[in-house]
């Protein structure tokens, strides 16, 4: 490997044309002093370039793009949070242990905005319409049922035409090989014994976002949750505990035209779409 030596000995040379007096406006630089004295030359400091991506865009700074998101409207998040523990404390009065929002990935490879909460002995998962600011849809499902979590990246058919990139969390309370045909190839089905989620795309929108909207919060406070509730279970149950692994999070798609409009458009989202007019 060649080395770069000393370079003591290289002097700054000026290009001119013959019969050029006029000093360059290097030299008029270096030659800068009183008019009394000799001149002395000057050293010029630079300050150190500044690429343009270390300044923007700022992770926790993007207000076009959150406002975007009626998510990030204020006061929407905890309105959410405020119903969704109103209905939980009538209901079944049961201990929330945590708030999350997240995206959830159908096995259609769909992007949904969902809410999840923990508590002492349910997982609830619920859509939740963020411009008319209510619960469209909540699925419950007892931590008791839930006895594998799949943590990895995504993996895909290798003929597959829409793939996406990242890492998710796979939730399992049945058996993937006993669901019916018609379910798996059913893209609005709803019985699925399984749910996938990724984070949200708006995670950085500030402090608290990036605290909600984390998987490894979330999975950190749904583990022991799950542990904890098949201690306590009284039923039949599976009696194999619950079994955390780190492996591939496959999704079957193959054309994918359905989940690339969707995903691209992002109609999984509470989202503005402008005025449509004339």
């Amino acid at each position: 490997m060649s080395m770069i030596g000393n370079c003591e000995g290289f002097q700054p040379v000026s290009l001119k044309q013959e019969g050029d007096d006029q000093p360059s406006e290097t030299d008029q630089l270096s030659m800068e002093g009183d008019p009394g004295k000799h001149p002395v030359p000057r050293q010029i400091s630079r300050q150190p370039s500044v690429t343009e991506s270390a300044l923007y865009p700022n992770p926790y700074h993007q207000p076009y793009m959150s406002r975007k998101y009626f998510v990030t409207r204020p006061g929407a998040i905890e309105t959410a949070m405020e119903d969704l523990k109103g209905h939980i404390v009538k209901t079944s009065g049961e201990t929330i242990q945590g708030f999350w929002l997240l995206t959830e990935i159908d096995h259609w490879n769909n992007e949904k905005e969902r809410i999840l909460l923990v508590t002492d002995q349910t997982l609830l998962i619920c859509k939740y319409d963020f411009i008319m600011l209510s619960c469209v849809q909540l699925q419950r499902i007892p931590l008791s049922a839930v006895y594998r979590i799949c943590l990895g990246k995504f993996a895909f058919p290798r003929m597959s035409l829409d793939k996406r990139q990242g890492e998710g969390l796979r939730i399992y309370w049945g058996s993937p090989e006993q669901q019916s045909l018609l379910s798996r190839w059913n893209p609005w089905s709803t019985e699925m014994p399984y749910a996938t989620f990724t984070e949200h795309p708006m995670k950085y929108t500030s402090e608290n976002f990036l605290k909600i909207c984390k998987l490894c919060g979330f999975t950190s406070k749904l583990v022991p949750a799950i542990q904890n509730a098949h201690k306590n279970s009284t039923g039949s149950g599976r009696g194999k505990g619950l079994t955390v692994l780190t492996e591939p999070i496959l999704i079957e798609t193959y054309t994918g035209l359905m989940s690339f409009i969707g995903n691209r458009n992002k109609l999984g989202y509470s989202l503005a779409r402008g005025s449509i007019g004339f």
